[in-house]
C-alpha cells in the first residue's frame, strides 16, 4: 500500500518514529508527504533525506493567509533548487473551505495557483491539488491551460459535470477513510474509473466512525482499499494492487 496524501511533517516526532516503524509491518511501502508552505517543505525534504521512503512535495496549502512577494519568491526558488529531490508539486490549490468562513479576494488565490501550475509544467512534475466542488473547475481549466494532464485531486467533492470532466482529462483522486460512513465519497468511488483512483489518509486528519478518537495512520488506508472493493464489487487483491500500481506509476516510484 501507498498513502498518497499525509502531511507527515505535522505529527510529532514520537508518532512518525512509530509510523516509520510500523510501514513494513503494514506493507506500506511509501508515503507521499505534501507540504504546506516553506518550512514544511524544508522539514519534509529533511525526513526524506533520512528515509527514501518518505517521497516529500513541495508546495502552499491554500487554506491560508496569502504569501507575501518576497516570501512566494523565495518558495518558488526553494522548490527549483530542491527539484530533483521531490515527487510533485504540493498541496496547492484553492481555499474553498476559508472561503466559508471569511470574505476573501479569490482573484489573487487563483493567480498563485496557475504560478504552480505553469511550474509543475516547466518542472515536469505531477500536482497535487486542493480543489473541491465549484473550484475543481476553475483548475480544470487552468490545467488545460498549461497543458499539465498528471493531476492528483486529493480527498476530491464535486458535481456530475466536474467529475465527467476529470476522468476525461485523466485526472486522479485519492479516496480518505471517510469513505467508510460517507455517503457523497462512496458515490464518488461508485462512478470514478478505478484506473484513475489512489488512497490517502490527508494525516493527522482525524476521523470518525470506527476510527474516532485513534491517531490517523496508514494502516487506514487498508480499511479504505475494503470499502473501494465492496463498491466496486471486486476483489480486495485486485483492487488493492491496482491502487498501488496506480500510485507507483503517477508518482514514477521505484518500488
Amino acid at each position: 500500500m501507498i498513502d498518497a496524501h499525509i502531511h507527515f511533517d505535522q505529527y510529532n516526532e514520537e508518532q512518525q518514529k512509530m509510523i516509520l516503524k510500523e510501514m513494513a509491518q503494514f506493507n506500506v511501502t511509501h508515503l507521499i508527504a505534501v507540504s504546506t508552505h516553506l518550512a514544511s517543505s524544508k522539514a519534509n525534504l529533511k525526513i526524506a533525506q533520512n528515509d527514501k521512503r518518505i517521497q516529500p512535495a513541495f508546495g502552499f496549502h491554500p487554506e491560508q493567509e496569502l504569501l507575501g512577494e518576497s516570501e512566494k519568491a523565495q518558495l518558488f526558488e526553494w522548490i527549483r533548487e530542491h527539484r530533483d529531490e521531490m515527487v510533485a508539486i504540493g498541496e496547492v490549490g484553492l481555499p474553498y473551505y476559508l472561503k466559508q468562513e471569511k470574505e476573501l479576494l479569490y482573484q489573487p488565490y487563483i493567480d498563485l495557483l496557475e504560478k504552480f501550475i505553469a511550474l509543475a509544467a516547466e518542472m515536469d512534475k505531477p500536482i497535487i491539488l486542493h480543489a473541491v466542488y465549484e473550484d475543481a473547475h476553475i483548475v480544470c481549466d487552468l490545467l488545460k491551460k498549461y497543458n499539465v494532464t498528471a493531476a492528483h485531486f486529493h480527498w476530491f467533492k464535486g458535481d456530475v459535470q466536474v467529475v465527467q470532466r476529470m476522468t476525461a482529462n485523466g485526472y486522479f483522486i485519492s479516496v480518505t477513510p471517510d469513505v467508510l460512513y460517507e455517503k457523497e465519497i462512496q458515490q464518488l468511488v461508485k462512478h470514478y474509473p478505478l484506473e484513475q483512483m489512489m488512497v490517502e489518509t490527508d494525516g493527522p486528519w482525524p476521523f470518525k466512525g470506527t476510527f474516532s478518537g485513534k491517531m490517523t495512520h496508514p494502516i487506514m488506508i487498508r480499511a479504505s482499499i475494503e470499502k473501494i472493493a465492496a463498491i466496486k464489487q471486486l476483489a480486495y487483491e485486485e483492487v488493492s494492487t491496482k491502487l498501488y500500481e496506480n500510485t507507483q506509476k503517477f508518482y514514477r516510484l521505484k518500488c
